[in-house]
Order: structure tokens, then C-alpha cells, then sequence
């Protein structure tokens, strides 16, 4: 692993919630590093951490302490204006809920985050991912036009669009059925086959995970195990193991 690039990184990183009797540990301590080039799965039971894991990752909510960082970026050291401008620059998001703008066409809701930004994607790379999404005959579709699948689809076009340096998902699939679960994963894999991109996804689905170059498994706030070219079986027989602990 030595020779590969650290997309991501946190150290010691601790995130509690409330206080006193009340007081929940989420994070405890996580260390972790994630690679560029590389499709990393976080898995763990309810409960574990995951999600919190991956929004202090990617700036969407403050570590109690530890670091954080994107590339050589720490974040606790930015300000609020930093910190946006990081996120809107150099990160993608890929939500459960897609967060698609309802009233805008499908290419707006795509490059929405580079005209808030004031800048014009790149034509060539935007075709070339509209083109292996599949979506250029529904650019002038809404998103009310577009079934579920499709709507990912738009959402990981959106991701994509501004070539950020890394790709977080939050259960990306977790409101699809199999095959359009199976179509974005496809696409998240391509990205990082053909693209080169950085892909970070939570998911509570042994078969998404299989889609991945590397699952880290979380319990209790922990990282607990780690597992290198997933298989859907190799991959729920590490969920069973934890779920029983």
C-alpha cells in the first residue's frame, strides 16, 4: 500500500453526541486511510459509525477531535469559506436520496454545482460522462420524468461533472431496486476503472460492497476488520461474524 496516494485520512478521530449519562460515542478513534484509484466500502451494523465516518470525511459534520484530511488539506483548520469551497471544488456527493432539484432539467441539476461555482464544466469530459450514464437522450427531463434509477443516474453525473479528487456516497443505492442498484454501482466502479476517480461509498448491502476494491468494517465506533477484493459472500459472512460479537 505504500505506493499508493492517500485520497483521504482520519486520525484518531472521535466524534461523541450529547453529554453525561447521555453521551454516545459514534467515533472512537477511527485511523484510516483511503486510497486514490481506489472503491472503498464502509460497512458495519446499525449503529456502528458509518455514516458519521464518512460525513466527517467529507466535511459535512465536525469531528470532538482527531484530524481530518483531503489530500494534504486538514480540514479542522479551515474556515467556514474554506471548508465550502473544498467541498464544492474538490469533492462529489452521491446521496440515497438523490437531492436533485425538482424544478431544474436533468443537465441543469448536473452542472448546477459548477454555475454556482461560475465555471463551465469541461465539454469533453462531460459528454464522455453523460455518454457512459446513458443519459443523453433525458437531459431535458426532470426529475419527476425520471425513474428512480435514472434520478442516480443524474446524481452521479452531478458528482462526476467536476472531476473532484473523491466520490462519497451515502447508501447511493439504498432507495433502488437490483438492477437499477446494480446500474450505478457499474457506474461508480467504471469511474474508478476508466477515470481514475476516488470512490468512498457507505452501504449496509453485502452485494454493493462486492462492487469495491476494499470493505472496512465498523462496530461500535471502531474499525474492526478490513477485507480486499470483497466478494457478496466473503463480505456477509464479516457482517454475520460482527453482528454476533
Amino acid at each position: 500500500m505504500a505506493s499508493l496516494s492517500v485520497a483521504a485520512r482520519s486520525v484518531d478521530l472521535v466524534k461523541t453526541y450529547g453529554s453525561g449519562d447521555t453521551q454516545v460515542r459514534a467515533l472512537d478513534g477511527v485511523s484510516a486511510e483511503f486510497y486514490k484509484g481506489e472503491f472503498t466500502a464502509i460497512m458495519g451494523p446499525s449503529g456502528s459509525g458509518k455514516s458519521t465516518l464518512m460525513h466527517c470525511l467529507a466535511g459535512l459534520d465536525n469531528a470532538t477531535s482527531g484530524s481530518v484530511s483531503i489530500g494534504d488539506t486538514e480540514l479542522t483548520s479551515l474556515s467556514d469559506k474554506q471548508m465550502t469551497r473544498l467541498r464544492r471544488d474538490r469533492i462529489g456527493f452521491v446521496f440515497q436520496a438523490f437531492n436533485l432539484v425538482p424544478t431544474l432539467t436533468a443537465i441543469e441539476n448536473i452542472t448546477l454545482p459548477q454555475d454556482i461555482a461560475g465555471r463551465t464544466a469541461d465539454a469533453e469530459w462531460l459528454d464522455t460522462v453523460l455518454t457512459r450514464l446513458g443519459l443523453k437522450d433525458r437531459l431535458k427531463h426532470r426529475p419527476g420524468e425520471l425513474s428512480g434509477g435514472q434520478q442516480q443516474r443524474v446524481a452521479c453525473a452531478r458528482a462526476l461533472a467536476g472531476q473532484p479528487e473523491i466520490i462519497f456516497g451515502d447508501e447511493p443505492t439504498g432507495n433502488l431496486d437490483s438492477r437499477s442498484s446494480g446500474e450505478v454501482l457499474s457506474i461508480l466502479r467504471t469511474s474508478v476503472d476508466e477515470f481514475k476517480q476516488t470512490v468512498v461509498i457507505v452501504t449496509h448491502d453485502p452485494r454493493a460492497a462486492a462492487y469495491s476494491d476494499r470493505v472496512v468494517f465498523l462496530a461500535d465506533g471502531k474499525i474492526v476488520d478490513e477485507l480486499r477484493e470483497p466478494t457478496a459472500e466473503s463480505v456477509l459472512d464479516r457482517m454475520k461474524s460482527l453482528e454476533t460479537v
